[in-house]
């Protein structure tokens, strides 16, 4: 047993046995590279809209929140618990900003619809140029409005999977239900499937971004493309997973 794992059963031992606020603040100390990591990771795409210590502010509270909940006699690690816990909490505070225009909303709809309809028609994934006659659109705006798009098709698919996965939480907490198990099975389920059945490009890019946890830059310069392409790829992307998993949970 490692010299950290013994510090963290100290720590956790002394917590919840004081509930002192200085046996908490020496978990936040414990544990605190976890809201690094995640801030860091999230930082380039949402940098536009916030800033790094708002990040950091929020990811601390999701933190804490994950310290005071989380019972360390379950057989589930707090990483993966408070993993989800800081995510949420920024999500959240993401969200509560409206940072998207009407106008922008409107756009990405468009968009989003026309690849939607005609994808159902076709049977297959469309390209840029089709979905743009089909919508009555310039190419280029098509590609703009997807690059514009990918943080908002972001924060739109974190919200669904913080949501879906609020049952994960009450099965860590001994509430779970039945209907919460199968609901965390089957959005397993969705995203398995539809990350197969993703086109080479896209299945590369999102594999990339969530399994190796590369940037969009780094992406970018491993597929000989630039920044903003593979934003286009990963944001059509995003939007068919998004609709994909509204449908199968009726959202």
């Amino acid at each position: 047993m490692t010299e950290t794992v013994e510090r963290a059963q100290v720590l956790w031992k002394n917590y919840k046995t004081t509930r002192s606020l200085e046996a908490r603040n020496e978990l936040v100390l414990q544990y605190v590279h976890l809201v690094k990591s995640i801030v860091c990771r999230m930082v380039p795409t949402y940098r536009k809209h916030v800033d790094f210590d708002d990040l950091m502010s929020c990811g601390i509270i999701g933190l804490m929140d994950a310290i005071d909940k989380f019972d360390p006699s379950k057989d589930v690690k707090f990483e993966t618990y408070a993993s989800m816990r800081i995510r949420g909490e920024i999500i959240d505070q993401i969200r509560k900003q409206d940072w998207a225009p009407i106008s922008l909303r409107q756009k990405i709809k468009r968009v989003e619809d026309g690849y939607h309809t005609l994808e159902g028609r076709l049977g297959r994934s469309v390209t840029e140029r089709e979905v743009a006659e089909f919508i009555h659109m310039e190419e280029s705006s098509v590609k703009k409005t997807l690059e514009e798009a990918h943080t908002f098709n972001l924060v739109c698919l974190d919200e669904v999977l913080v949501d879906r996965l609020k049952s994960e939480e009450m099965a860590i907490n001994n509430e779970e239900t039945p209907e919460g198990r199968v609901e965390a099975e089957e959005l397993k389920r969705i995203l398995a499937d539809y990350v197969d059945r993703l086109p080479e490009k896209e299945r590369l890019v999102v594999t990339l971004y969530y399994f190796e946890e590369l940037t969009l830059k780094e992406i970018g310069l491993a597929l000989g493309v630039s920044e903003s392409r593979v934003s286009q790829i990963h944001s059509k992307a995003l939007m068919g997973l998004r609709n994909r998993i509204q449908q199968a949970f009726a959202i």
